[in-house]
């Protein structure tokens, strides 16, 4: 495992359960710093809004460009939600590397098996659930989620670069911009795969479940 000074991180990946706020947190990165943080926009074959315009809010395109893209393997994620396609093609974190800046991803845990590469350099942040006391649980939705969080924690841990307990959304900020910006000033110990253009997965395991990320609904 290599240290490199001057090594560049492509993408920042938010990992963490659904409803911990990683929504929220990226759009809260790129409104502070928009010259530097960008989110790829997402391709949907559901019919655009009146109010919508192609390539601002979504791209839309038909089932049948949908599926010939993900065949050929251009999609980092998709899903379906209301009879609908949603993914996020590789081209447009693509053109925001282009750009100069950092592409800001809420993903699951699997598409890291695409990210993991020189060309998408990734520092993985996991936004874990807290433990809030004096809370009540009426729904259960809080135990689910810390369920969900313990979960994901002990199966990908190893792939974190960074965990961040989102007990207060200011603190869990600060911390954020805190490390993104140490990561850009100091050499980093990073596996060999990133270093050297080496890939520790394939297109073929594209995951192909529902892409909450992807959807305009609650935080997560």
């Amino acid at each position: 495992v290599p240290s490199l000074a001057g090594y560049r991180r492509k993408t920042l990946v938010l990992l963490g359960a659904h409803g911990v706020g990683r929504r929220h947190i990226k759009n809260t990165l790129i409104s502070l710093q928009p010259s530097r943080y960008a989110y790829p926009i997402p391709h949907t074959t559901r019919k655009p809004k009146p109010e919508e315009v192609n390539g601002k809010q979504y791209f839309f395109a038909s089932y049948d460009e949908m599926m010939a893209d993900i065949a050929a393997g251009e999609y980092l994620e998709y899903g379906t939600h209301e009879d609908a396609m949603y993914g996020t093609k590789l081209e447009t974190i693509r053109q925001i590397l282009a750009e100069g800046k950092v592409a800001i991803l809420d993903v699951e845990p699997q598409a890291l098996k695409i990210l993991r590469v020189a060309e998408y350099s990734p520092y993985t942040v996991f936004i874990e659930a807290p433990r809030l006391a004096n809370v009540h649980d009426f729904d259960g939705s809080l135990e689910r989620l810390i369920r969900e969080s313990d979960l994901l924690k002990a199966s990908y841990k190893h792939l974190f670069d960074l965990v961040l307990v989102n007990d207060d959304i200011e603190a869990t900020m600060a911390r954020l911009v805190q490390e993104m910006d140490l990561i850009h000033e100091c050499p980093q110990w990073i596996p060999v795969s990133l270093a050297a253009g080496g890939c520790c997965g394939s297109r073929s395991g594209l995951w192909e479940s529902l892409l909450i990320s992807l959807m305009p609904e609650d935080d997560d």
